[in-house]
């Protein structure tokens, strides 16, 4: 395949888009253009983001897209991308758009149109809605928290350094809006799941995610099953929500760029 197509990664709530550097450089080593813009309002490092959560606020679903969709009409190929959590969810929306090559999207939050809401998505969430205030505003997590909607099936001491690295504050109107979706016709969270001239795409999912549990994702897939489009499923049955991030993010990144080769993307859509 031309080995300039572009990849553009999208990552998820709580998580600085330079998180996505490693998965840089191994698809730049694999002769890909990659590169990792931030939400609207994210600033550009770890440490701008911690002490600016008010530039991170009242950003909304409908907002990252439209983000990321002037940052694809400015490309001259229309870019794979590959999202994390709601970055995962953003990755549909474009992709339905037919605004991308093709996606791959890890651990994605709910669209609309999914019904089950487990448990522990809901208490990996509660730190967002146990105020209805913060709606409008950024929301970060303790180490604790980010235990258990990241890093349940780490140690301890990878949880808490991945924390320490990455953790950023992030907004809450995307949980309000995901968690209100299928209850208004108009959701931001509404994917063309229908489209079956779109590229194809990839669900991942980590068998241990407390935050998009398994069924979530499996859920979200039989949403496409009116598509004729390429959809596939793969999952990693041991990996929780920090499985982009921790120390077996190359098995995930590979699993990935092999699916990618598999895809036929030769001629840019």
């Amino acid at each position: 395949m031309p080995r300039s197509i572009p990849v553009l990664f999208i990552h998820g709530l709580w998580l600085h888009s330079a998180s996505w550097q490693p998965w840089i450089d191994l698809f730049r080593r694999e002769g890909y253009d990659p590169s990792a813009p931030g939400w609207p309002g994210d600033p550009d490092t770890v440490d701008e983001a911690r002490q600016n959560p008010e530039s991170i606020a009242d950003h909304g679903i409908d907002d990252v897209v439209d983000h990321y969709a002037a940052i694809i009409r400015g490309m001259d190929t229309p870019p794979i991308l590959i999202g994390h959590s709601f970055g995962g969810m953003i990755a549909q929306k474009l992709l339905g758009q037919d605004l991308a090559a093709a996606a791959v999207a890890v651990d994605a939050a709910q669209i609309k149109g999914v019904l089950p809401l487990p448990l522990s998505a809901l208490r990996a969430t509660l730190p967002v809605f146990k105020n209805p205030a913060n709606r409008h505003r950024a929301v970060s997590l303790t180490a604790e928290q980010f235990r258990f909607a990241f890093g349940n099936a780490l140690s301890q001491e990878e949880s808490d350094a991945l924390y320490a690295r990455w953790a950023i504050p992030a907004p809450g109107k995307p949980l309000f809006e995901a968690a209100a979706a299928n209850f208004n016709p108009h959701s931001p969270a509404k994917v063309d799941t229908a489209n079956s001239g779109r590229g194809p795409m990839l669900l991942m999912s980590g068998g241990k995610d407390h935050t998009v549990p398994e069924t979530v994702t499996r859920a979200t897939l039989k949403q496409y099953r009116h598509s004729e489009a390429v959809t596939e499923f793969m999952t990693f049955p041991d990996r929780g929500h920090s499985l982009t991030i921790d120390s077996g993010w190359h098995e995930v990144a590979d699993a990935a760029l092999a699916w990618l080769g598999r895809q036929n993307l030769e001629t840019p859509r």
